[in-house]
This record gives C-alpha cells, sequence and structure tokens, in this order.
C-alpha cells in the first residue's frame, strides 16, 4: 500500500470516488432498516457499521487532517467507527456493532452526504491541499470501500441465514448449467520466476515489494471442483476419516459437527443451498463454496493432491485476463464451467492457497495508523487468490492476497487442485 502517488489522474478522482460510493448505497438499498442493524455472528458487521465505517476511513484520514475548513459530523464517531486502528485512541469490540441502535441509519445516511459533500469540495479544481500523496489516500480509501462492498453481500447473507423465513437479498437469476468441463491438469516448468505487484497501478502493501521465487514443476487443475465432486469426498466419509484431517482442522470440524460445506441443507429431495436468492437446489455442476481451508485441505489430500502455493497460483495467473464471475454479473453466486476455456482463476470464488499470510522479503510495514492495515495481520491466516461473485471487477489483480483463518467459510471460498510433476 504505498501513497507515494496515485494512480488515478487527479481530474478523474472525483468521478471515481462517485461512481465506488454510489455502488455502496447500491448495495444498502435492497436492504430495510431493520436488516442494516443485523450482526449474525462477531466475524460479521451490520450493513449499517459498514456505510458508516468506509465514510469514517475518509473522515479520519483525508478531510480531517488535510482539509482546513472541515468540521466532523459528530466527534464521537471519531471512536464509534473506528475498526481496528489501534493508534487512534481506541475502538469498540468488533462483537457488539450490532448493538448500536443509534445512531439511526437516516443518521447513517447524513453522516454519508457530509463527507461527500466535503470530499467533492476537496477535490475540485480549486482546492489548494491536494497533492499526490492525498490523492493516493483517496485511492486506497475507494480499494477500502470496494472490500467492504464485498463484505456487505457476505454479512447480509450469513444474516439471512440465521432467519428462519430464510429471505433473499436479491431476486433469483436462471442457474447455471449443472454441467462442468473435465477437470484437465496444465503443467509449468517451475524454476526461478517473480511474484508481487510490479507498480503503476494501485496496489496494496502486502502485495509489495516484487520478488524471486523458485518453484518446482507443477500442475494446476484447468477449473474449481465443482459440487458433485465435493459430494463424492462426503459420501466417502471425508467429514469422519481423522486421516484426512489436521489435527486442528479435525478439532474444529467435531467441535462444529461440520458435515457439509455452509449453507448446504440436506432436504427430502435432495441437497439444497442457501444463496443471496434464498433456498435454492444444489447444482452440482457449479464450484463448491464456503468451505474452510480445512475441508479444502481434507479435500485435497483425498484426491491425492494438495492445494497450490500462492506463487505458483500467481505465476499461472499472470498472464490471463482478469475476467469471471464477479459482482457487477449481480448474481452473487458461483457458476459452473462449462466451457473448457473458463479457467475460473478470477472470480466466482476465493481459492484456498497453502501459503500463510506472512510479509514478503523486504516488506516494510508504513507508518503510522495506516500501517496497521495489513501488516498486523501476519498471522494464524492463510492466503486466497482470485477474487469471488461478490468482488467488484475493478478490484482484482493477479497479485491481490486476500487472507482468512483457517476455520472461516462465510466468505465465498472454494477449491484448486494442484499437484507435483512426475
Amino acid at each position: 500500500m504505498s501513497i507515494l502517488s496515485s494512480t488515478i489522474p487527479h481530474s478523474e478522482l472525483a468521478t471515481r470516488y462517485c461512481t465506488v460510493r454510489s455502488a455502496t448505497e447500491a448495495l444498502a438499498s435492497r436492504l430495510t432498516p431493520e436488516d442494516q442493524m443485523v450482526q449474525s455472528m462477531p466475524d460479521a458487521s451490520p450493513t449499517k457499521w459498514h456505510l458508516a465505517h468506509t465514510t469514517w476511513f475518509f473522515e479520519t484520514f483525508i478531510l480531517g487532517p488535510h482539509a482546513n475548513k472541515y468540521r466532523p459530523f459528530n466527534e464521537h464517531f471519531k471512536y464509534l467507527f473506528n475498526s481496528y486502528y489501534k493508534q487512534l485512541d481506541g475502538h469498540p469490540l468488533r462483537s457488539v456493532r450490532g448493538a448500536f441502535s443509534r445512531p439511526s441509519l437516516e443518521d447513517i445516511s447524513a453522516y454519508r452526504a457530509h463527507v461527500d459533500a466535503a470530499v467533492e469540495s476537496f477535490l475540485s479544481e480549486d482546492s489548494p491541499a491536494l497533492n499526490d500523496e492525498i490523492a493516493a489516500l483517496l485511492e486506497l480509501g475507494l480499494n477500502h470501500e470496494q472490500q467492504h462492498q464485498e463484505l456487505i453481500v457476505t454479512d447480509i447473507k450469513h444474516a439471512f441465514w440465521t432467519n428462519p423465513l430464510r429471505p433473499a437479498f436479491i431476486k433469483a437469476r436462471p442457474q447455471s448449467t449443472d454441467k462442468t468441463s473435465e477437470m484437465e491438469w496444465i503443467e509449468y516448468a517451475g524454476g526461478v520466476s517473480q511474484i508481487g505487484h510490479t507498480g503503476g497501478e494501485f496496489s496494496f502493501d502486502n502485495e509489495t515489494p516484487r520478488h524471486k521465487v523458485l518453484l518446482s514443476p507443477f500442475r494446476l487443475a484447468s477449473r474449481l471442483v465443482s459440487n458433485a465432486e465435493y459430494m463424492e469426498f462426503m459420501e466417502a466419509g471425508g467429514y469422519r476419516r481423522s486421516e484426512l484431517w489436521l489435527s486442528d482442522g479435525w478439532d474444529h470440524i467435531t467441535a462444529n459437527a461440520w458435515q457439509s460445506p455452509m449453507y448446504w441443507e440436506k432436504a427430502e429431495n435432495g441437497w439444497q443451498v442457501f444463496t443471496t436468492s434464498g433456498m435454492q437446489p444444489l447444482n452440482l455442476g457449479e464450484p463448491v463454496c464456503h468451505v474452510s481451508y480445512y475441508e479444502a485441505e481434507a479435500y485435497a489430500r483425498w484426491r491425492g493432491r494438495r492445494l497450490p502455493t500462492e506463487a505458483e497460483w500467481e505465476v499461472a495467473a499472470a498472464a490471463l485476463p482478469v475476467k469471471g464471475n464477479f459482482a457487477e454479473s449481480n448474481r452473487f453466486h458461483p457458476g459452473a464451467s462449462e466451457d473448457a476455456s473458463r479457467s475460473q482463476m478470477f472470480g466466482d470464488v476465493w481459492e484456498w492457497t497453502s501459503s500463510s499470510y506472512s510479509a514478503y522479503p523486504g516488506y516494510r510495514q508504513s507508518a503510522g495508523a495506516l500501517g496497521e492495515y495489513n501488516g498486523k495481520f501476519m498471522c494464524n491466516q492463510f492466503v486466497l487468490r482470485g477474487g469471488s461473485c461478490a468482488t467488484p471487477e475493478s478490484h482484482i489483480r493477479a497479485t491481490y492476497r486476500n487472507f482468512f483463518p483457517p476455520h472461516a467459510r462465510w466468505q465465498f471460498m472454494g477449491v484448486r487442485l494442484a499437484d507435483d510433476r512426475a
């Protein structure tokens, strides 16, 4: 996350700002005020909080320090909507965000309008304070908001799943094909390669610096693992065979009685799955989704394969166009790959890798509170790659490093198999 220079021309910042902020509002507009209050688990946040926190980011890091005439909308919001920045005088516990009935959604909307007007004024042509470093901070804020757009979808999906009425976030879309292309193996020679961001466009700090890696010859599956293939693992007793699981994974699935991916339910007429369109029959051709690292690793072990390292994944994806099933499709659900040329490297589901989330060689955490954005989480997490059906397309790239703890599965998380070349 370099803040040395912006990759967006200053003349385009205002348009880009409005585009991203409007996309957030469009997602929230599908929800009632009551919906936006719900926090269904500690890892999730209410939609109302996402709306406020993304606004807090611009107020805290751009308007407060750099806009001389700016007056905060509410002084208490500096504390209330801080997520985890320890250097900014504290924040509420994440687990209690759903208890904040006040401020109201109306007040949050007014807060967003207040900050939007101030940012748009700050970005006007006659603003003397705008420079390239501040423009880069704003670009960071826009990418931060796009991350929260994805969280709005995944968090409300979990909230609606916990509701016995099983409401829908969006209207049902026609299902994708229930067929999928034959899984093939694409070979890579290995050797010395470079991974990490090259500069020139936006990146987060955890994508840098670019560096060399030594890879043994390897193979990657031509597509994601399907529901039908994962069902074979379940029917073979995969969730009952301790020898397939990492010790911590086995302890976790037994303690939580996991027997299938998250959102799957066995009905009299077969398996169903909860989607952003409500309950739907399970499409066996679609990629398996909402599985933890533990489940992905156990499945790969059962198949006699493994998960790719993040370096292998990036080397394979680097030459491919960033095309796929992203948030812009408005399906918010992964689709099958009947076309053998559609590798699904981007979109559909985030792909677990076997790589622990840690700093690249030569990484230096940024100074100040913004240094907490990524660096402080480099412990007890695994890297995921490729984006999902809830990720904005303009937000993703081959070098993007997402990360979650190994038990997490409420995000759109799936599996691509890897293998060593003989």
